[in-house]
């Protein structure tokens, strides 16, 4: 199985990307993963939020393959801890999708039929991050899985 993070815009801030570029070298060790970046709509001013949470929502979708398990990282879904994060990893791998897919939407949120999509939703925080942090948390977050499913001294319990 091949875990995809699926993101709206590019990262811009340098440290953020050496940061989530090294987890996702280290996360490879581990487990096939890609970072699939959507770019950001352009000449958005005259839009609505809607019409371009609507606009993102068909690129997002475009980006989905046959036989995903996708799951949103949304404020309103599932917190777990570490631990039960990692051991829902290992079912979601055991149960055969093709591809785990985890998608950060745009500044406004997901569309309608993203969220239609969607087998389920997980939150990292009930607090609002920016998109550039929740990068970086939520593939920090997949490695200390992968070193916790491997029985490695990274994560202290």
């Amino acid at each position: 199985m091949k875990i995809v993070l699926t993101v709206v815009g590019k990262t811009t801030d340098k440290h953020f990307i050496a940061s989530i570029d090294e987890y996702i070298q280290r996360i490879n060790h581990y487990v096939p993963f890609a970072l699939d970046v959507i770019p950001e709509l352009k000449g958005t001013k005259n839009l609505s939020e809607r019409e371009q949470k609507e606009k993102e929502g068909d690129l997002i979708l475009k980006s989905f393959q046959p036989g995903d398990y996708v799951v949103l990282l949304d404020e309103h879904g599932r917190e777990r801890r570490s631990i039960e994060f990692a051991q829902w990893i290992q079912k979601k791998m055991s149960a055969g999708p093709k591809r785990l897919v985890f998608v950060v939407g745009g500044p406004y949120g997901f569309s309608e039929a993203v969220y239609n999509a969607a087998a389920e939703k997980v939150s990292l925080s009930q607090m609002t991050l920016s998109h550039q942090m929740i990068r970086l948390l939520f593939t920090e977050q997949i490695y200390r899985a992968m070193t916790i499913l491997n029985g490695e001294p990274y994560h202290h319990e």
